[in-house]
């Protein structure tokens, strides 16, 4: 995989990364209990590369044994990043303090971290939408292998964001409540239009397949 591929793939998946949501609520009541930062963002790493492992496994075979399954994935991917980029424009998320932790243990927090994005239904459709476009059957490395490279990639870029988020969670709060809105909304035009280009690539691969 060359450094354009993942580049290119950084900047989709850091705008899901930068969008307010359940690893944001969780990061920001652990920032507001100061010292279990570091375990609760461990936690949600954690569900992350689990997240990443497991559909680099399902999928990445998948695509390895039926490559037009690629376009009907595209397709798939493309419709959840249109409707989520319009839920997010005309819906903005903000973050939301969850107080319902009262130990600082930091074996539970990184366990429920662990859970938050673990076991969360958008973490997997996230990685399903993008983890396949940005893969190829053609280069040496072995399609999972692609995956859970840019899953971690994914996954470095959640450990910046989440830190700060959990380090300033109080200044994010009380400085300014609309700056997320405003974020959320330019994410979900970004999504959109990002949907609507892999829909169009995906129509043009279903035709070249059809033809052959």
């Amino acid at each position: 995989m060359t450094f354009s591929v993942f580049a290119a793939f950084w900047a989709v998946s850091i705008l899901f990364v930068i969008t307010p949501g359940a690893d944001w609520a969780y990061a920001i009541s652990a920032g507001l209990r100061h010292r279990v930062v570091l375990p609760a963002v461990a936690g949600l790493l954690s569900g992350h590369l689990l997240a990443t492992v497991i559909v680099a496994a399902g999928v990445g075979t998948l695509i390895a044994s039926h490559p037009q399954a690629l376009s009907a994935l595209t397709v798939t991917g493309a419709a959840y990043l249109l409707w989520l980029g319009a839920n997010l424009f005309l819906r903005p998320s903000t973050p939301q303090i969850d107080e319902s932790q009262a130990t600082d243990s930091w074996a539970r927090w990184a366990l429920k971290g662990l859970c938050v994005s673990g076991l969360n239904p958008k973490v997997f459709l996230l990685f399903l939408a993008l983890l396949p476009q940005f893969t190829s059957t053609t280069v040496p490395w072995p399609v999972p292998l692609q995956m859970i490279a840019l899953g971690l990639v994914h996954t470095a870029s959640c450990a910046v964001v989440y830190l700060a988020v959990g380090f300033g969670s109080q200044v994010v709060l009380r400085a300014r409540p609309d700056a997320a809105k405003r974020v959320s909304r330019l994410s979900g035009v970004i999504m959109i239009v990002i949907a609507l280009i892999l829909l169009l690539e995906a129509s043009h691969g279903l035709l070249d397949w059809g033809a052959a």
